[in-house]
């Protein structure tokens, strides 16, 4: 995979947002083009788009999308509209904070334009929605130049979801080092938990790091204590939807499990995501809202028919949280961190 991806960007008009569709990959690498409301929430929904910082990024250009719809409106109007399609986007997924922080970003601009010409206030959500993405583009980096300092060459690394260039802008976070290192020559071994129930390690983390020339391995999730005891693993590296204050994380559902293993044998586990994920509001853990999925996403995704019988339940929560007590350190793009150091 090129590096240079981007998998969220506008259209050159600036009339629709281009996004990778993450639902049909690894086997199709497929674009599509929207701009309507709808199409736009459905997008974050269905995760065709999916990474928290991919969400921000991909929520600050819808919203311009939609803002540009409404130029001819007149101001009282257009910023009651702009507030509306904000919470309307903002309710698609409940759990990654840079959702809601970067239309909050978005919205805050248009109050303190709203004064100003339409015409204007939606010229300037453009540049904003861009200043989003690039800022973005620098914490992948940093990030990564970060994480590359905790590994040495030929580490075996596990990883959990998927925290890449499609889940970001550029490198990941959780994958950034591992990519930045193979440009460097580190020669990382990447362990893939194949992620249950929607497989976004064995769809999605290994495309990229099979494309950028890692030398990686999947696993089903139950295999991750073995192939740590048999000393395959030297650190564990995942992202974060969502950073309490007291440096509790919410991540894909499955982290916490790998969490407690890694300190049972004794192996470092690293967090890594961008301080917009740091959520100032929240306390604990306890404060984060996980996102319960369908039940077909575990009995009928993925395979030809049901895998499971139809009278059975289902608990399908999509994220788990990890106490702060279980994480080695949290790397954002300002360093590495203590988790109840991380929001000082």
């Amino acid at each position: 995979m090129n590096n240079e991806i981007i998998n969220v960007k506008l259209t050159d008009d600036g009339a629709a947002v281009i996004i990778l569709d993450q639902t049909a990959l690894p086997n199709e690498t497929k674009y599509i083009t929207l701009k309507g409301k709808e199409e736009l929430f459905e997008a974050i929904y269905t995760l065709r788009v999916r990474g928290a910082p991919a969400i921000g990024i991909f929520a600050a250009y819808a919203l311009y999308v939609l803002a540009k719809q409404l130029e001819n409106e007149e101001n009282e109007s257009f910023v009651s509209k702009i507030i509306k399609l904000s919470a309307y986007l903002d309710s698609s997924r409940p759990t990654a904070v840079n959702l809601a922080t970067q239309l909050k970003r978005m919205t805050a601009l248009v109050e303190k334009q709203k004064m100003n010409p339409v015409k204007q206030i939606v010229a300037a959500m453009k540049e904003e929605a861009i200043t989003i993405y690039n800022e973005d583009v620098d914490m992948c980096k940093a990030i990564s130049k970060h994480g590359i300092t905790l590994i040495k060459k030929g580490d075996g690394i596990m990883t959990q979801c998927n925290a890449g260039p499609i889940a970001t802008s550029k490198y990941g976070t959780a994958l950034g080092p591992i990519i930045m290192g193979q440009e460097q020559g580190l020669s990382l071994k990447a362990y893939i938990c194949e992620t249950r129930p929607l497989l976004q390690g064995a769809r999605l983390t290994a495309y990229e790091l099979v494309n950028a020339g890692v030398d990686s391995t999947l696993i089903c999730d139950n295999m991750a204590s073995i192939a740590m005891s048999e000393g395959k693993i030297n650190a564990v590296f995942a992202g974060c939807d969502r950073i309490a204050r007291n440096g509790d994380v919410a991540n894909k559902v499955g982290t916490s499990s790998l969490a407690i293993l890694a300190k049972h044998y004794g192996i470092p586990f690293y967090i890594f995501g961008p301080s917009t994920t740091i959520d100032e509001n929240c306390l604990s853990g306890k404060d984060i809202e996980i996102e319960e999925r369908s039940p077909e996403e575990i009995k009928e995704m993925f395979y030809k028919k049901p895998m499971a019988p139809k009278e059975v339940k289902t608990y399908n929560p999509a994220f788990d949280v990890t106490p702060n007590e279980l994480i080695t350190a949290i790397i954002t793009e300002t360093g590495i961190h203590k988790p109840s150091e991380v929001c000082n």
